[in-house]
């Protein structure tokens, strides 16, 4: 039996609504979801988004269309009705994880809100999820179901959620193991990592002088990477050295002096050993180049 009967809008559908609805998938398990416009329909409904004109959380109301909008962020980003469901219930999404929370609205939300409200500063060109979201639509031309594809889409969303999700809280998660890693660095131009984590931001915030981290591969075996001069940046703060670039095994090891050096990239940003020790012998010698 249904708990719930959430409502929002029928026909043609937005990255918001679906991604509202997929929000609300992860808070309560089953609901019976009506799309209607019928006012009538609305007033009865446990929940409605982005339909009904009204935005008040305490009578399960999330529409922003009515005149002056339902309110804006600290950066003037407005919010559409997905903003206005993760407000309401983006914490208990994240299992009370405020930092995963606001990291998913940070890069997910909020853009996705942007794009709705017409609000493009800031907000990259070009094909965007919202777009993506929206060509689930059937089109002029496809005489389809605009139900079965609105379901299909929120099916669509919900993954992308999950993996927003779980990206977040990885990220956070990694900033941590990052930051004991270049507090317990022998050296801090050279931050050692037990096992691959996601690095780049946690280093630029913390540390000015890492100039190499190293890690173990998936296979076992260990890689030295550059630090770039900014996030993003194909620069780095310094490279390994230029006869290293493109050797791979036996070349690499007669110019390294690593026996188990196995290649470098022609970039200059990478490079891989059998061993620790080995990898940490190409640190030195980077480190020593001039």
């Amino acid at each position: 039996m249904n708990d719930k009967t959430i409502v929002t809008h029928d026909g043609n559908f937005h990255a918001d609504d679906v991604f509202s609805i997929a929000a609300l998938k992860c808070i309560f398990t089953d609901f019976n979801l009506i799309r209607t416009r019928d006012l009538n329909v609305i007033a009865k409904a446990d929940i409605a988004l982005d339909v009904g004109g009204e935005y008040d959380p305490n009578t399960g109301r999330f529409d922003h269309h009515q005149r002056g909008g339902a309110g804006e962020r600290e950066d003037g980003i407005p919010y559409s009705s997905f903003g206005l469901i993760w407000k309401e219930y983006g914490l208990a999404i994240c299992q009370g994880d405020q930092e995963v929370a606001d990291s998913v609205d940070s890069g997910l939300v909020s853009v996705i809100d942007a794009i709705d409200c017409g609000f493009t500063k800031g907000v990259a060109t070009g094909i965007s999820l919202s777009h993506t979201i929206s060509m689930f639509n059937p089109t002029w031309q496809e005489e389809g179901d605009f139900d079965s594809a609105f379901n299909e889409a929120v099916s669509f969303a919900s993954r992308i959620l999950a993996r927003f999700i779980a990206t977040a809280n990885g990220g956070l998660n990694a900033k941590a193991i990052v930051a004991k890693a270049i507090e317990d660095a022998q050296d801090p131009r050279v931050i050692v990592l037990e096992k691959y984590t996601p690095w780049k931001r946690t280093v630029h915030t913390l540390s000015d002088v890492a100039l190499y981290v190293v890690y173990p591969s998936q296979t076992g075996q260990w890689r030295i990477q550059t630090v770039p001069v900014e996030l993003g940046s194909f620069e780095d703060r310094k490279s390994l050295p230029k006869p290293w670039a493109g050797l791979n095994g036996k070349e690499l090891q007669d110019v390294t002096g690593i026996d188990d050096a196995m290649f470098c990239h022609n970039g200059l940003f990478i490079a891989g050993t059998e061993s620790f020790s080995s990898v940490m012998k190409m640190a030195s010698l980077a480190i020593s180049n001039d």
